[in-house]
């Protein structure tokens, strides 16, 4: 059975350009967010890393912690971020995880158990490595997605994700199509209309089963 979201995210020692990591004691009380890469030196990936670069004070508002993984060792990692912090005019401030032998993609339900690297090995190898955890600081999983390889992840949509979830967390919520920070969200059915009005206040009634209230920011 692989990941699911709701599952307490596998604990694990890894080294990163970091140093070494606890990954449950990294988390610590935070939010955080797992991006993972099939090779270091890869276009799509120096872009991802770019936009993640960038956004570290929106991360930091948010007191999420990211973190990166790609299947090389932790000097090629230094001497990508180099590159990465060139692209982006950023610094990458974020440990990137050195996952040579595949141990924690697997894990995380990325790889098949019996995947391996050849040597000479490409990125076609480790191809599915291309996936973004969201986890909670109670250390599980909120939010999964996984990409190909040909399309960038867009991580406007990531930042979205991060504030419905933050939001809606332990909260009878939920936010509609599209949602972004400031607007209208719903309210869960678990509540009765009194419950809602007694709770938020005002409830827009749209549907018997369709909900809304101001954003209780």
């Amino acid at each position: 059975m692989g990941l699911r979201i709701n599952d307490i995210v596998p604990n694990f020692t890894a080294e990163t350009d970091q140093g070494t990591i606890t990954f449950h004691d990294w988390i610590g009380d935070s939010w955080a967010i797992l991006f993972s890469h099939p090779k270091d030196f890869t276009p799509v990936c120096t872009t991802e890393f770019g936009a993640v670069s960038q956004l570290a004070d929106e991360w930091a508002k948010r007191d999420t912690k990211v973190i990166g993984l790609s299947v090389d060792g932790t000097e090629e990692h230094v001497k990508w971020k180099s590159d990465i912090e060139g692209f982006s005019g950023a610094p990458a401030g974020f440990p990137i995880i050195a996952d040579e032998f595949l141990e924690v993609s697997k894990l995380f339900d990325m790889l098949p158990a019996e995947a391996y690297l050849p040597d000479g090995r490409t990125a076609a190898d480790s191809a599915s490595v291309r996936s973004v955890f969201i986890i909670s600081p109670d250390k599980k999983v909120q939010l999964i997605m996984t990409y190909p390889m040909s399309v960038g992840r867009n991580f406007a949509e990531v930042l979205r994700a991060l504030d419905g979830l933050q939001k809606t967390f332990g909260a009878p919520l939920a936010t509609p199509a599209n949602w972004t920070a400031g607007q209208d969200v719903i309210v869960a059915l678990s509540l009765s209309d009194d419950e809602a009005r007694a709770k938020f206040g005002d409830v827009d009634i749209k549907l018997p089963y369709l909900r809304t209230i101001k954003d209780p920011a």
